[in-house]
């Protein structure tokens, strides 16, 4: 079992299930539901964001890069925090429950990137320089319009820094890929005949 290894529809529905669930537990005041799940992908170690929107407004997103515990513990305790600690957003109320829709970026480990090889779409970027960090995840880039070098210059911008800082010597610039899905495309699924 490798962190590369694609999901199963299985693993992301259940995925999906345990962030909605462990969310609504939050908002309720109820014990965290304790994940499931058994699958070899699910139980090894994972990272991942989970990005929460109101009707299609962002309202949350918090990740983590680190492989250190199970990827659905991972996502359920994300799934909470992004509801209710990213600082730019009021915290998710009980009554948007019914609008709320989430999405995951399941990520392969942090590598080197070759700088000349960042393809839009395919690579998340992360820049670190002088103790500051910044990641933007792959389809930021597609959903803005972005080349190679205004995504390295926008990933050094989130981490509070010039947009040349990923330029700089001593600065270390990493690539990944994620799997993202969500529980809108489930439903488009669901209710287009010709995607069944």
């Amino acid at each position: 079992m490798t962190e590369n290894e694609e999901l199963s529809q299985d693993d992301r529905e259940a995925l999906l299930a345990i962030a909605r669930r462990a969310l609504e537990a939050s908002l309720e005041g109820a014990p965290e539901p304790e994940p499931w799940g058994t699958t070899p992908r699910l139980l090894a170690p994972g990272a991942a964001f989970v990005t929460v929107r109101v009707n299609g407004d962002l309202r949350g997103c918090i990740g983590t890069t680190r492989f250190e515990r199970p990827l659905r513990e991972v996502v359920g305790e994300l799934a909470v925090a992004a509801s209710s600690t990213d600082r730019r957003f009021d915290p998710i109320r009980a009554d948007e429950l019914d609008d709320l829709a989430i999405s995951i970026s399941v990520l392969t480990p942090l590598e080197p990137a070759d700088l000349d090889a960042i393809e839009i779409g395919r690579h998340g970027l992360v820049v670190k320089w002088r103790g500051h960090s910044g990641l933007l995840l792959p389809q930021v880039a597609s959903e803005r319009g972005w080349d190679a070098a205004t995504f390295l210059a926008e990933t050094s911008r989130k981490a509070g820094l010039p947009g040349d800082a990923w330029k700089q010597g001593g600065a270390q610039v990493f690539w990944f890929e994620a799997e993202c899905f969500s529980d809108d495309d489930r439903d488009e699924v669901e209710s287009d005949p010709r995607k069944r």
